[in-house]
């Protein structure tokens, strides 16, 4: 009971902690949601400028942002920094607006006043913390190492000497030195979130990446304000421009936290960061003529600049999707119904992609490669071992076969983009029917060897060829080459595993088999036992209670059953051994093959020889496959080779193998139409299992053969 009370506490912690967390940014983001609004009122009393509001705003939604964060994901800490920074800038801004309001001539204390200073310094030193601290433990919220723990205590303890200057000086005096610790406290959080960028998690990648977004938004929208201030003198609030912008950091959070959200930021960021690069060039080319003119234009030149600026931008934004059009409608009017020359390679490249079938795949590039080399003939040869033959042709030609030499083929295969001369002399017959025609070929190739050639075509008052066309022409042969060797190694492939496939169903049937024989031997041998041996064993225990009982009272009669005890004991070591021989001859395993084959061919129904000169021993496996083979061989010789006929059986060594052979010289059979029978499937399931094979060779008339080899395991 104890034990159960203690793990259901346990289990229940993780889940109050998590309602606490909850709770507790709740909180917080209610407090700085509060304070926001109080300092917006106040702002408006005091008619306060746009900044106040803007700055009101921020809290809020970095209020928003820091709860989501901490809601979603109670056990990340960065959403609860993200709210004590955000209630510590709330009190902040509180200060600055109630001493804005005491400057408009508003009735606030002098104690007030104080305590509005010391807020304000206080927000503004521990912004330079927060900033540098939260960056360093993005995106899990804690820092783990003590890199990231100095840093982060140095930039606490700056913002603290920050919040100390701007209490004791006036806040015109310490701006640029606000701004300056600013920049450091971000550049510091930056490269702690890219060092921990590639060990994050997919959904933490993304969620800094939603927050790289802002910021390369924010820094374009600044550097943008720079540039037209400086050219056209707007925005003349260049300061709460930037401030505005930065609402996108918060709302980036938060969209980074939802699933549906994230997956889209990759695409948004590609174009973000291409849209920002153009601007930045347009801006920097503007400047550097305004610079280069010496002067700062007039104000009826500034709405002139403005203009062009907006139209190059405009211009840059359309290129791209123009270019297209514009490429198009260039090569209409350059080759006219025709595609550009590189369009074949083009196409080619994305045809490989779309599984089409390669014979397919090949007329399209002919008819491709006809259309925009304005050819009379394309075609394709395919093949290999100096045999070739016409995969495709556009216009049709029907099949075509080709042979080239050992020789020639290396030569072709060596051999660039090639014209009729050369032709005549390494592939004439390629000449026959065109001895009107410009032709160009080409081979294709992979890794030196010849897999195919394209032949191009046109007549002879046509446009000669160009280097273009035979570098057009090269090109596409390589690809060609390419996709016809990967076909070659997906053949090979599924040649492979249609083997393995084929001897995995033969060893499985040759398993299954063995099974069967094993369990039908089994039987025979209880079987044998029981009719054989056991009669005999029962027997032999029968007569030894009788002789036991007549032992005193009848001697004679005692001695006579010993007697008989004696032959039927003989009886039954008989039976056993002729039993015991079945299984396994005991001649095998004493003597070897060559013995034991000897002397059961005294027992064969044909005469029979055995040659087994120059063999060993071997494993017992071995000896009993090769033994019961050739029994079963000798066996089948016996019931179909006929009268007259002798056997002999040749045993040899042969590379590594031993080979078995029995053959007879009797009737034969004709193994196409016949096949064979039972007891070949077994000696070839015998043999299988010691990774050997087997075969039968016969012909009417000509006797029969069994041939097997079983692979010798080598030395240790």
């Amino acid at each position: 009971m104890t034990a159960t009370l203690q793990r259901t506490v346990v289990a229940d912690q993780p889940a109050e902690a998590s309602a606490a967390a909850r709770t507790l940014n709740l909180v917080l983001a209610a407090v700085a949601i509060a304070l926001a609004g109080l300092s917006a009122v106040i702002a408006g009393r005091a008619s306060g400028s746009i900044r106040s509001f803007v700055l009101a705003g921020l809290v809020v939604l970095w209020a928003i942002a820091g709860a989501n964060t901490g809601i979603r994901r109670p056990s990340d800490r960065t959403g609860m920094w993200i709210l004590g920074s955000v209630v510590i800038g709330a009190a902040g801004l509180y200060g600055a607006t109630t001493l804005a309001y005491a400057g408009h001539g508003g009735s606030v204390s002098e104690s007030m006043i104080r305590y509005a200073k010391v807020l304000r310094a206080l927000s503004l030193g521990a912004f330079v913390g927060a900033v540098a601290h939260i960056g360093l433990s993005l995106p899990t919220g804690r820092l783990e190492r003590a890199s990231r723990r100095t840093f982060s205590i140095i930039c606490w303890g700056g913002g603290a000497a920050l919040a100390a200057a701007i209490a004791i000086k006036s806040r015109s005096v310490s701006a640029w030195i606000f701004a300056t610790a600013i920049v450091a406290a971000m550049t510091i959080g930056g490269f702690g979130v890219a060092a921990r960028y590639h060990k994050s998690t997919l959904f933490d990648r993304r969620r800094i990446k939603w927050l790289g977004w802002a910021v390369t938004v924010c820094a374009g929208i600044g550097l943008a304000s720079v540039v037209l201030r400086a050219l056209v003198g707007w925005p003349g609030r260049q300061t709460d421009v930037v401030l505005a912008a930065t609402l996108l950091i918060p709302l980036a959070l938060i969209l980074g936290s939802v699933k549906s959200f994230a997956a889209i930021i990759d695409k948004l960021l590609s174009q973000t960061i291409s849209l920002g690069g153009l601007g930045a060039v347009v801006g920097a080319v503007y400047l550097g003529i305004v610079l280069g003119l010496g002067r700062v234009p007039e104000k009826n030149e500034r709405e002139l600049l403005v203009l062009s600026m907006i139209a190059a931008a405009v211009a840059a934004l359309l290129y791209i999707p123009t270019r297209a059009r514009l490429s198009r409608l260039a090569n209409r009017l350059v080759y006219g119904e025709r595609d550009a020359p590189e369009d074949v390679l083009r196409t080619f490249g994305s045809r490989l992609s779309r599984s089409i079938p390669l014979d397919e795949l090949l007329l399209q590039m002919a008819e491709s490669l006809r259309k925009t080399l304005l050819l009379d003939a394309a075609e394709v040869w395919t093949g290999s071992g100096g045999k070739l033959e016409r995969a495709a042709s556009d216009p049709d030609r029907g099949p075509g076969r080709l042979s080239i030499g050992a020789s020639e083929e290396s030569v072709v295969a060596r051999a660039g983009v090639s014209g009729p001369a050369w032709l005549s002399v390494w592939l004439p017959s390629l000449l026959n029917g065109r001895d009107a025609a410009q032709l160009r070929v080409a081979p294709i190739t992979h890794s030196g060897d010849l897999l195919g050639l394209i032949v191009i075509e046109r007549r002879a008052d046509a446009l000669s060829f160009s280097s273009e066309d035979e570098r057009i022409l090269t090109e596409l042969a390589r690809q060609v080459g390419l996709a016809l060797h990967n076909v070659q190694l997906d053949s090979a492939l599924q040649a492979s595993l249609d083997e393995v496939r084929r001897q995995a169903a033969a060893l499985q049937a040759s398993r299954g088999r063995i099974v069967a024989v094993a369990d039908a031997e089994r039987r025979r041998i209880e079987r044998n036992l029981h009719d054989g041996a056991q009669q005999h064993l029962v027997a032999l225990a029968v007569k030894v209670r009788l002789v036991r009982q007549l032992a005193e009272s009848n001697p004679e009669q005692a001695k006579s059953f010993l007697e008989e005890l004696g032959g039927d004991v003989t009886n039954a070591l008989e039976e056993l051994r002729n039993l015991a021989h079945g299984i396994y001859p005991p001649l095998l395993a004493d003597r070897g093959l060559g013995e034991a084959l000897t002397a059961s061919a005294t027992r064969a129904a044909l005469p029979t020889h055995v040659a087994s000169d120059g063999i060993g021993r071997y494993s017992p496996e071995i000896e009993a496959a090769v033994y019961f083979c050739c029994l079963e061989a000798v066996q089948n010789a016996g019931k179909y080779a006929g009268e007259g006929a002798h056997v002999t059986i040749t045993l040899r060594e042969d590379a590594g193998a031993l080979v078995f052979e029995v053959a007879d010289n009797g009737a034969g059979f004709d193994v196409g139409k016949q096949g064979i029978g039972a007891g070949f499937t077994n000696m070839s399931d015998r043999v299988g299992a010691t990774g050997g094979s087997l075969r039968v060779e016969s012909a009417p008339g000509k006797g029969t053969k069994v041939i097997g080899l079983v692979p010798i395991p080598g030395p240790p």
